[in-house]
């Protein structure tokens, strides 16, 4: 079974975004995800959480309100 996160990944690589997902760890030794996507038109998105799921949720939610105000 697909993990949500990687359902937001395919979606974003079916819609034409290429993207990417790092783990870091910050000076009080949290872990820290970043995932970022962009496209061949300039258009670019990067976001961090302390939790992998909530990286991509919030990854998703920029693509979209995006997608939302290009058809205004």
């Amino acid at each position: 079974m697909k993990r949500y996160q990687e359902i937001i990944a395919d979606n974003l690589s079916n819609a034409g975004w290429s993207w990417g997902c790092a783990a870091t760890v910050d000076r009080e030794g949290r872990t820290i995800y970043v995932v970022d996507t962009h496209r061949g038109d300039g258009k670019r998105f990067i976001v961090r959480a302390d939790e992998k799921l909530t990286a991509f949720l919030k990854l998703e939610e920029a693509v979209c309100i995006q997608l939302l105000t290009e058809q205004v």
